[in-house]
């Protein structure tokens, strides 16, 4: 408990130490980004293969090898060279390596090292918001799983539910001793961060005929609304259409992305919530000037 005391009483050890588990943490959350999807995909098969009663691909299902995110053991996806424990370092096995495979030489992603630093800088901040409390573990605990939903939507367009579900629950849990909003603010939080979303997709539907996000939007406002309170939601949302606008004209304009092709609305709701996580009441309270 002493060393404890030390490192919550310290700031310099506080920051340190938040520093390098950011580092640790982006380091695992780069598995979950990348064996999430294939793990889902991978049951929703097997659950297709029985509702079909499919023996054949059921058959090659139980056969693979199946997917968690600590089996099959990492390795380059060019040459297989199973990854060693030193060369899973975060950003520094990157750096000693040269950004490349140990064996083949293959490129290693520049987007490895940079979810490690990201979740390490986007960590420290919220530690020197909110401290070492109650608040400051449980932000955390939200901060890492958007970074993880931002990025599996950016890949996949999909929120699983395995995340945005458990996420609306322990934001209820929590508020229910008011960690960031009282549990009622929590409650109508999640009723109308899901339900506006949903308004707004039926409308669009109806209007144009097309689906204009999917459901895990909803769940994923819902959610933030949970943690952050009904009051939150409207600068949640005028926060994540600026953000959208800011970052699909940029694609559009750099990559000549094209702009037919969608783009997920998660990430921009992740980081809208993330701001409001950090600077919600001082944008609420000017929110409130200009209305």
């Amino acid at each position: 408990m002493a060393n404890l005391d030390i490192i919550f009483n310290n700031t310099g050890y506080l920051y340190s130490c938040t520093i390098i588990l950011g580092l640790l943490i982006g380091s695992f959350l780069n598995v979950v980004i990348y064996r999430l999807p294939k793990m889902l995909e991978q049951d929703w098969k097997h659950q297709c293969s029985i509702l079909l009663e499919q023996e054949k691909l059921e058959s090659e299902l139980n056969n693979a090898e199946k997917i968690t995110l600590s089996k099959p053991d990492s390795t380059c996806p060019k040459c297989q060279h199973k990854i060693k424990p030193w060369e899973n370092i975060p950003v520094l096995s990157f750096l000693f390596l040269g950004g490349k495979c140990s064996q083949c030489k293959n490129k290693i992603s520049m987007r490895y090292p940079l979810v490690e630093i990201a979740t390490s800088i986007l960590s420290l901040i919220v530690i020197m918001t909110f401290g070492a409390t109650y608040a400051g573990l449980s932000a955390l605990f939200l901060t890492w799983v958007l970074i993880a939903l931002t990025m599996i939507d950016t890949d996949t367009q999909l929120l699983p539910d395995d995340m945005t579900l458990p996420l609306l629950w322990a934001g209820l849990i929590l508020n229910s001793f008011n960690i960031f909003t009282t549990l009622e603010s929590a409650l109508w939080g999640a009723v109308c961060g899901y339900l506006s979303l949903w308004f707004v997709y039926q409308l669009f539907k109806l209007l144009t005929g097309k689906e204009g996000m999917g459901y895990g939007d909803f769940k994923l406002l819902g959610a933030l609304g949970a943690w952050l309170g009904w009051e939150q939601l409207p600068i949640i949302i005028l926060l994540s259409s600026v953000v959208g606008a800011i970052i699909g004209i940029a694609m559009i304009l750099i990559k000549g992305r094209d702009k037919n092709i969608p783009i997920p609305f998660g990430p921009y709701l992740a980081i809208a919530g993330w701001i409001s996580l950090i600077w919600g009441e001082d944008l609420f309270q000017l929110w409130m000037k200009t209305v």
